[in-house]
């Protein structure tokens, strides 16, 4: 049984992989990427699949068969659906499968070429590239179902930046200080 997965091409969003953020709703700080997973990937989708049933079948035959649902909850949403408080997902979110994956552990991150990343600034909401992940099943303050773990990273390519990014150009306006006296405004 395998419950690792290595993706094909997907798009990065929410990508928080060389610091670890805290959940909104408080704990331990995480690395984490939210994977936009193309549903005309089913390759993808399959191992991805199978990976969530062979992770709930090994924690079902290491703590017996009622410790998760027939069917439990798992990470992989449809992005043309509602997420889990109602809101629909974005538009880029749109004609593809939602993936959230984190880790204690930094993730390994590097370039198409196998390549370490070191500047943050490099993977962003909105590029593209490939994600090493495992499956575990999970039974935790009344909580049950699969998770999925983040282990590495490999970007591929640029893509449009989700959100507003700035530049050094956005202050090549013309810009002059009217009052000319630049020393007393600390003061």
């Amino acid at each position: 049984m395998s419950t690792k997965v290595v993706t094909g091409k997907v798009r990065f969003s929410y990508a928080y992989l060389f610091t670890p953020q805290e959940a909104l709703g408080g704990g331990d700080p995480k690395y984490s990427v939210t994977l936009l997973i193309p549903k005309s990937d089913t390759a993808t989708l399959q191992k991805i699949r199978k990976a969530i049933a062979e992770a709930a079948e090994a924690f079902r035959q290491k703590n017996g068969a009622a410790s998760l649902p027939t069917t439990p909850k798992h990470p992989l949403r449809d992005g043309d659906g509602l997420k889990d408080d109602g809101e629909a997902y974005g538009p880029e979110c749109k004609g593809c499968y939602v993936l959230k994956v984190r880790s204690k552990q930094k993730p390994v991150v590097v370039d198409a070429f196998g390549n370490a990343i070191t500047d943050p600034a490099e993977v962003y909401g909105g590029s593209y590239g490939r994600a090493s992940i495992t499956f575990f099943g999970y039974n935790t303050a009344g909580s049950k179902g699969v998770g999925a773990a983040l282990l590495a990273v490999q970007k591929l390519h640029d893509g449009e930046p989700f959100g507003t990014v700035g530049s050094a150009d956005d202050f090549n306006d013309g810009y002059t200080d009217a009052s000319g006296d630049d020393d007393g405004f600390l003061s």
